[in-house]
Order: C-alpha cells, then structure tokens, then sequence
C-alpha cells in the first residue's frame, strides 16, 4: 500500500510539472503573439499602404501650386462631377500640380495678371494628370475608339497633362467670387469654345466682345509667360511640345 500511495505521489508530480511547463510555453507564445502582431504587422502593413495621387505626384517632382503660387484659386473638375463625364476620377487628389519649370511659368502669369488686375486670379481646372486617370477617361468615354481622340487623348500615347506641362484654367473675380464668363464652361465641346472660330461665333452671336475680351486677357498672361493655346479649347494651354514633353520628361503614373 505506501509503495502504491508513493507511485501515486510520483505521477501526480509529474502531471503537475507538465502543467507548468505547458503554462510556460503558452505564455511565451503570447509574447511572441503579442510581439509580432502588435508591433511588427502594423508597420509592415503601414510600408505597403497603397500611395495617394497627390504623393505620387510628390514623388515623382511635382509642384503644388496653391503652395508655390500666392494666391492662386484650384478646383480640380475631374475630382468632381462637374466635367463631361459627370464622374469623380481624382478621389482624395484636389491640388494642382505641374512640372517645377512650367509651375514657376505659371507663377509669372499670375503675377502679370494681378500687377494689371488686382482683383482677379487664376483658377486651376486640371494640371499633371496621371496616366492611370487618363485610361479611366478613355475606358469610360461613351465614344467610339476612332472617335475617342478628339476628345481624351489616348493613354497608349499619353497627353501633355500626363507630362505635367499642361494646364486648363480660367480667371476668378475675387470680388464676386465667381470665374468671368468666357463665352462657355470648362468642357464645352462646340464651337463656342474654340480661340479658332471665334470671329465666326461673334458674326453669330453666339458669344460677345466682352467674352472674347476676357479669353483675350487669359491668352495674354498666358503667351506672354512661355504657354500656348490650342485651336479648340480656351482654358487649354501649354508649356513644351509633345516632342519637348517627350525629351523632357516621364509620363507620369
């Protein structure tokens, strides 16, 4: 019988120093848990975060204007639904930006325009546009391929707004605090808005002087900063060639 009660003893010794042992084990494990889980994953996970547009575009060497130029109103159409699409395409992206030389290109025409005008400024459209949105507006452009051309530049090629050295803009009146009126919105697709067919649309009627006037004095500040215009669209301008642009510069993403 002791020698049945000592053997008894002996294993529930041995239970209880597996019981230990197992208590140990489990609570290092939490340790590790708590260590790779807690403090590890999370930065792991911060280093993979998916970039913005608008730090891309930082990385990539972009200006912002609103930062760079004083004083410049940006109200990007494609991060609303204000633009023929009817679609937000920018998301979180609602600063302008552009290349650093034509950012201070545009910076001396905001600078003539207020020296002449104090109580109007330039107001941004679009600006850098990565080439990702640009194959959105091309997929989701209600036009036929031979078609899509006239009105989104094809991605396989890239637009002088994926470059970053062109601009669409207008001029604001600080006073009303509204653009003045340039005949058409921004994204009108007529003849209406072509700098080429102006004389004819005035003959018409279907713009005035006054609204000629005012694309006049953006045409102006603009020439006279380094810019050029396009036939047919009065708040498009740019700073290089698309042989310049290419030499110049990456697409950017």
């Amino acid at each position: 019988m002791k020698y049945l009660i000592n053997r008894l003893f002996f294993l529930l010794s041995i239970v209880s120093l597996i019981s230990c042992a197992t208590e140990r084990k489990t609570e290092n494990l939490e340790d590790v848990l708590v260590k790779e889980i807690g403090e590890t994953l999370p930065q792991e996970e911060a280093n993979i975060l998916p970039q913005t547009l608008e730090e891309s575009l930082i990385e990539q060497g972009l200006v912002d204007l609103e930062r760079y130029i004083p004083g410049i109103e940006v109200e990007l159409k494609y991060s609303t639904e204000d633009n023929f699409f009817g679609k937000d395409v920018y998301g979180d992206l609602t600063n302008a930006f552009l290349q650093p030389v034509v950012a201070e290109r545009l910076r001396t025409a905001q600078e003539k325009l207020v020296e002449k005008y104090p109580n109007l400024t330039l107001i941004i459209y679009d600006a850098a546009r990565p080439l990702s949105v640009q194959q959105i507006l091309w997929d989701n452009l209600d036009k036929p391929d031979s078609l899509k051309p006239l009105y989104v530049a094809d991605p396989k090629l890239g637009s002088l707004h994926n470059f970053g050295v062109a601009v669409d803009l207008s001029i604001y009146d600080k006073e009303s605090g509204q653009p003045i009126d340039m005949g058409t919105g921004f994204d009108f697709f007529g003849f209406a808005a072509y700098p080429d067919r102006e004389l004819e649309m005035l003959a018409s009627g279907t713009i005035t002087k006054a609204q000629v006037a005012n694309r006049e004095i953006l045409r102006s500040v603009m020439y006279s900063s380094g810019f050029t215009g396009i036939g047919s669209e009065w708040w498009h301008f740019n700073a290089f060639s698309r042989k310049e642009a290419g030499e110049k510069f990456q697409l950017i993403k």
